[in-house]
């Protein structure tokens, strides 16, 4: 099965932004052939990052650690959904209270 995982970067907790022009390559690096970046999407509350996997879990776990790296792993939440499907499956942080939503 394929899914879509997303990673919600909360702008307001964001130190600076520099981190995504290098993003992409330290995640394929890290990532491999487990994930195929689908790009971003921006608004001013907001950055979602796509990628579709088949494993979601073990591809956040994997994202995660580039991001611990990056100093950006604050203020991030992530979910997966069936690609093409419409509910949200919420991985991080594990107690989410808020449903997961992109705009």
């Amino acid at each position: 099965m394929e899914y879509q995982l997303v990673i919600k970067f909360w702008r307001k907790s964001l130190e600076d932004e520099s981190f995504l022009a290098t993003i992409e390559g330290e995640l394929k690096k890290a990532l491999g052939e487990t994930a195929v970046l689908e790009g971003y999407d921006v608004s001013a509350k907001e950055i979602n990052l796509f990628m579709l996997t088949a494993d979601p879990r073990h591809s956040f776990r994997r994202a995660k650690d580039v991001l611990e790296g990056m100093g950006v792993s604050q203020g991030i939440s992530a979910a997966f959904r069936l690609v093409g499907g419409a509910s949200f499956t919420s991985i991080w942080p594990m107690r989410a209270t808020r449903k997961f939503v992109i705009p």
